[in-house]
């Protein structure tokens, strides 16, 4: 299961993709480029691409939408100014032709820090696509509480 990992810069996107692959938070810089990761969920691989977020990139992600499964869209919950912006660019993802049928999910990340925006950040989807919002927070911390109830790709469809 081919996967694209998007958001605007900042927002979390190769801390949660090496949490989901190895298990543990790093300390990682601005993705230039993208990342791209094998990880395993149960029985199923996916393989995850995470693509920087910089407003110079944001045009290239079209590019990474062909033969997608699904849309991991990441948050920054604490992001207030940036939250307009970030519903904008995920409005434009989820309307390409190539987005139509894909399972999307969008991470409120940093749900565990001070004056964070709540959960659900307003209407995030279009008319005729359901988009589940799942809180992160505590669990991207060492202790990776939730972990297992947010990672839930391949047993249901999100987006339909």
């Amino acid at each position: 299961m081919r996967v694209v990992m998007l958001g605007l810069d900042a927002a979390g996107k190769t801390t949660i993709l090496y949490k989901l692959h190895i298990g543990e938070v790093l300390s990682t810089v601005p993705t230039i480029g993208f990342n791209v990761e094998k990880v395993q969920y149960k029985n199923v691989m996916f393989t995850v691409w995470d693509v920087g977020g910089q407003e110079k990139l944001r045009p290239l992600w079209r590019h990474y939408f062909n033969n997608t499964d699904g849309l991991i869209y990441v948050v920054d919950s604490l992001d207030r100014e940036r939250i307009g912006k970030a519903k904008q660019e995920f409005q434009e993802i989820i309307k390409d032709p190539f987005m139509l049928n894909s399972i999307i999910l969008v991470f409120a990340n940093k749900q565990d820090m001070i004056d964070c925006v709540g959960v659900p950040i307003g209407n995030m989807g279009e008319d005729g696509c359901t988009v589940t919002i799942v809180r992160v927070g505590d669990f991207w911390s060492n202790l990776g509480d939730g972990y297992e109830e947010n990672w839930k790709l391949n047993e249901r469809e999100i987006c339909v």
